[in-house]
């Protein structure tokens, strides 16, 4: 079991549809798109950014 319930076969499964919808092609992008946005919100909670510098 991975997370809340859904299993192996269902985590191929919607693996399975991403492929179908955005093209193999297009993961690493879209994965490492995903990945900045995880860090920016991390930085983001723990206050890491620095406020808008021109203000």
């Amino acid at each position: 079991m991975i997370a809340a319930g859904i299993g192996v076969g269902e985590s191929l499964l919607v693996l399975g549809v991403i492929v179908l919808l955005f093209g193999a092609k297009r993961l690493p992008g879209l994965a490492r798109a995903i990945g900045r946005t995880g860090r920016e919100l991390r930085r983001g909670s723990r206050g890491d950014i620095d406020e808008d510098p021109d203000s």
